[in-house]
């Protein structure tokens, strides 16, 4: 174990999860089109699509609106607890890794560099993917029930991150794949590695561009900060 990265640079890597981390966001397609099944209507493909990156409630209630069904507190806690059984019990065994991540995880957990996980997904769900993923890697996790109801791409899941690291915003590198997930690292101060996924993430203030986690590691990261 070497001393920790804060003297080269690098005080944190902050992780977003799904579609970052493991590609589950296929699995979550399974259960958001079997809930709008459920609702006797239809998702297009670019309806899906903009919901990468959404917490639960904000997902449960497009989903109502586009079924044309009433859009209440009632209905989205409804519409909400379908959506989260039926993703736990996708979730409830191996999740496929993103290329590189696991390989990522290891040598910076290797070269002491703190890590913590942000993801948009509730903590019961979280606590299934670790399973997969692995808690040994994460000095924090913030989930999306977690930050009060500002979510991605409010700045507040990742400024708590740092709080709870207890490390700099500036000195941290986040690793994203959405548009809402970009927006909340980079609101919070951080530079921002995008690998795009299954939508496009426009350019933008401290947001670096590559294709896979492949071939990433402690230099590269920490040349990355400002």
């Amino acid at each position: 174990m070497t001393e920790p990265s804060t003297l080269d640079g690098l005080a944190a890597v902050l992780w977003d999860m799904d579609g970052t981390l493991v590609d589950s966001e296929k699995l979550w397609d399974v259960a958001l089109y079997e809930a709008v099944e459920t609702l006797g209507g239809t998702l297009s493909e670019e309806q899906r699509l903009s919901l990468v990156g959404s917490n639960m409630d904000d997902t449960a209630a497009f989903l109502l609106e586009v079924c044309g069904k009433p859009v209440t507190r009632e209905s989205i806690a409804e519409m909400g607890e379908w959506i989260r059984k039926r993703t736990a019990n996708l979730f409830d065994g191996p999740l496929p890794w993103r290329p590189g991540a696991q390989e990522l995880l290891e040598l910076l957990r290797a070269n002491g560099v703190p890590m913590a996980l942000v993801t948009s997904t509730e903590r019961s769900l979280t606590e299934l993917a670790l399973n997969t993923i692995g808690r040994e890697y994460f000095a924090a996790t913030v989930c999306g029930d977690e930050v009060d109801g500002l979510n991605k791409p409010d700045a507040r899941p990742y400024r708590l991150a740092t709080e709870l690291l207890g490390v700099p915003a500036s000195r941290c590198v986040a690793i994203e794949d959405s548009p809402p997930g970009a927006a909340s690292a980079a609101a919070a101060g951080c530079t921002v590695v995008v690998i795009p996924n299954d939508v496009d993430v426009e350019p933008g203030e401290r947001r670096v561009f590559r294709s896979s986690l492949v071939g990433l590691d402690v230099p590269t990261l920490t040349a990355l900060l400002p």
